[in-house]
This record gives C-alpha cells, structure tokens and sequence, in this order.
C-alpha cells in the first residue's frame, strides 16, 4: 500500500476517531466537526508525520521521473541523437 494511502486513511481514521470521543459532548453538530477537524489536523502533524515524510518522498520521486521522461522526449522530438545524463536506455 502506497505510502499516501496510508496517511490519508490514518488522517481520516482520526478525524472519525475525534468525532466518536465528542459525540457525547453537549454542543452544535457543526461545531463538533469542526473541532474534530482542527484537532485532528493538529494530532497528525506530530503523529503522522513518518507517512507524511514518506508520502513526500513518494510524490517527489515521481516528479523527478516525469521531469526526467519530459525531457528526454523533448530531446527525442529535437531530433538530438545524444541521450539525456542518467537515461537507462540507450
């Protein structure tokens, strides 16, 4: 499982598991959701933060591959018979 799967199912998980522990608290439904939301916002930043890390990784990898695939064929359609630094084909 991807690393950005996991944390967004750990953020949502959270944010439910807020709401379950205000449910029995005497205010606005509307409010309560929205203290869930801020507050689970503010528990994943410290609780999350290795999938964070590792799903910041993962994005950036994947940037760098399109980055990198984007110009070799921008190379190709020049017609530059030499391959881009760090292309493993020949």
């Amino acid at each position: 499982m991807s690393a950005a799967v996991k944390y967004t199912l750990a953020r949502i998980g959270l944010f439910l598991l807020v709401v379950v522990a205000l449910w029995p608290v005497e205010m606005n439904l509307f409010l309560k959701l929205m203290v869930a939301l801020i507050f689970s916002a503010a528990a994943s930043f410290f609780l999350l933060r290795g999938w964070r890390d590792q799903m910041a990784e993962e994005v950036a990898a994947a940037a760098e591959r399109r980055r990198a695939e984007k110009e070799r064929l921008r190379s190709a359609l020049a017609g530059d018979d030499h391959p881009v630094e760090g292309d493993p084909r020949p």
